[in-house]
């Protein structure tokens, strides 16, 4: 099923640093099946900011026995969203919420003992904490490492969270923090986490080898370096996860393609179909984005990101060829079943139908 948006009030905003703030939301009985969520899993938030329907993706950071459904928002410089949150959000707001989805996800399990290692930088760290308050939890015998990297100690989110749990856990939670902008008393904790840095953790503190899975959230930058350094080191590609946290251009659509001069560009026919009906219409090949075409005809289609990032916007192709411009969540098995992002997703092909209800 498609994920729906429903209209929740907010129950808390708590300051978790000078820009970041983490926000609960009350969640009545009759739609708490709905928000029920696996950690790891986001929400996508959607309100009126300045005259723009905006929607953004926000990690859940709750534990599956926290009892409240939270995410965390940093703010981000231009970031329309991010500075509405931190500036304008307060108790008892009413705010668009779509239920949980995503894939970078942890299932328990009490009997595994597993052993696991995150890497996280800045607000990364938020589906990251869920994870970790799973495995602390639910797997007694599981244990986990995490690598989060920030610019000094005030701007660590969740700083007295991870604490606590590390008080709670001390043999099985290992906390180590790498700080770029203050000078930590062993070299190997200051700075970025780069090439280098990962290389040194790798051959000093984590042993890939006996690993089970890594979780990489952050920039697009660390992810690469990281992952590079894990599979260099002989971690194979199905026990590395990772999500980007930016999308590329802030989510907005790329410049349409001009017709040169004598030059007529195709009209694609398209057909979605979500919730069991079929919504047909034409749309000129510019570049412009399915998933775009669809919304200005009024088709009311999941989306998040734009950004190729999130999964919202999956579908199946069943019909027709599309190109996809940018994907950082489709894995081969699932572009080989014929899923794409539609937020990325141009038709190549004269006639294209994408299915939403097969997710």
């Amino acid at each position: 099923m498609a994920p729906k948006f429903h209209t929740l009030n907010v129950a808390d905003v708590r300051q978790e640093t000078d820009d970041a703030v983490s926000i609960a939301f009350d969640v009545p009985s009759e739609l708490r099946a709905d928000y029920h969520f696996i950690p790891g899993q986001y929400l996508t938030l959607r309100a009126d900011v300045g005259g723009r329907d905006i929607r953004r993706s926000y990690s859940i950071c709750s534990g599956p026995d926290d009892g409240e459904l939270r995410v965390a928002i940093r703010r981000v410089d231009g970031g329309l969203f991010s500075s509405f949150a931190n500036d304008a959000i307060g108790a008892g707001d009413p705010i668009q919420v779509m239920t949980p989805d995503g894939r970078f996800t942890f299932d328990a399990d009490p009997n595994r003992a597993g052993q696991y290692v995150a890497f996280a930088a800045g607000s990364g760290i938020t589906p990251i904490l869920s994870i970790v308050k799973a495995v602390l939890g639910a797997e007694p015998k599981s244990s986990m490492t995490v690598v989060y990297g920030n610019r000094t100690t005030q701007s660590v989110i969740f700083r007295e969270a991870l604490e606590d749990l590390k008080n709670h856990y001390p043999t099985r939670l290992n906390l180590i923090h790498i700080l770029s902008r203050e000078t930590m008393e062993a070299p190997l904790l200051s700075g970025r986490i780069d090439a280098e840095k990962a290389e040194a953790l790798l051959g000093k503190l984590i042993n890939v080898a006996d690993t089970d899975a890594f979780w990489l959230c952050g920039p697009e930058e660390m992810i690469t370096t990281v992952s590079d350094a894990l599979k260099a080191h002989g971690a194979t590609p199905d026990r590395i996860r990772f999500e980007l946290f930016t999308p590329a251009n802030d989510g907005n659509p790329k410049p349409k393609r001009v017709a040169s001069p004598g030059e007529e560009l195709p009209v694609r026919h398209i057909g979605v179909i979500i919730d069991g009906h079929r919504i047909d219409f034409d749309m000129v090949d510019d570049g412009t984005a399915i998933l775009d075409a669809a919304l200005e005809n009024r088709a009311d289609l999941p989306f998040a990101c734009k950004g190729g990032m999130c999964c919202t916007c999956r579908c199946r192709l069943i019909e027709g060829q599309v190109e996809m411009d940018k994907n950082y969540a489709l894995d081969d098995d699932e572009i080989a079943d014929g899923y794409v992002l539609s937020c990325q997703a141009t038709p190549t092909t004269d006639t294209v139908v994408l299915d939403f209800d097969q997710r």
